[in-house]
């Protein structure tokens, strides 16, 4: 499905990113964890072509997209859900889904209106009301539904439970493992480090930009390497949160 090899990547003259080699098979959810620093989202922006790529090479689907367009990447089947969640704040529930559509898979907008509107029903109550008078997790289902309405094969999710109260976390989640369930392929970044490895079926660690250690989600959660991550970057309670 996603495969990154020998990946080196940053903005303007600073390079983030050395060497990182990273797998997404179809309809597997893969973590990726690491310090605040860490590289975690220029690994997600390098995928979804929004910084500079020094070296290496990303496919998607077999097909090489290390040099194409973000929208071009979109319009292949690959979905970014970045940190913030970034949705357009004075446009309306409705209106951000609107933009998104791409048409990509056949589906009408109306059908992915209501397949997000399902997913989210606080949305279909809200879909007339601007995006910034949401809450901050009704903003963060928007933000996830606005990345479904590109049919999307595989979807990158950037700190999806960022700010949100535990009930929240665990109905977005759900949601997550949901999408797997249905076909789709999740790319995680996630501050929760035990929920992300209960949810995942493979985890990735970055330390300083350089891949640390990986494994299946159990064996790495039971790797002592993985806190040495955190407390290498100063997250030093982050491994238990």
């Amino acid at each position: 499905m996603l495969s990154i090899a020998g990946l080196a990547a940053g903005y303007g003259r600073k390079q983030i990113l050395s060497g990182i080699d990273l797998e997404v098979r179809a309809g597997e959810i893969v973590v990726v964890l690491g310090a605040n620093g860490a590289g975690k989202t220029t690994l997600l922006n390098a995928v979804s072509g929004m910084c500079r790529i020094n070296a290496g090479r990303i496919t998607f689907k077999g097909t090489d997209i290390t040099a194409m367009r973000p929208d071009r990447i979109a319009a292949a089947g690959l979905s970014h859900c970045p940190e913030g969640r970034q949705i357009f704040q004075r446009l309306t529930v409705e209106e951000n889904l609107v933009v998104a559509h791409v048409g990509r898979g056949g589906k009408s907008f109306e059908t992915l209106r209501e397949e997000a509107f399902a997913l989210f029903p606080i949305l279909r109550e809200r879909r007339n009301s601007a995006a910034s008078r949401l809450s901050g997790g009704q903003q963060q289902m928007l933000a996830i539904g606005r990345a479904l309405m590109a049919e999307p094969d595989l979807v990158m999710l950037d700190e999806p439970s960022l700010g949100l109260a535990p009930k929240l976390i665990t109905q977005i989640f759900q949601i997550v493992l949901d999408l797997a369930a249905a076909g789709i392929s999740i790319l995680l970044v996630e501050q929760n480090v035990r929920l992300a490895l209960e949810l995942g079926d493979y985890g990735y660690a970055l330390e300083s930009g350089r891949l640390r250690v990986e494994g299946g989600a159990q064996k790495l959660a039971a790797d002592p390497r993985l806190a040495e991550v955190y407390l290498a970057g100063g997250d030093k309670g982050a491994v238990h949160a």
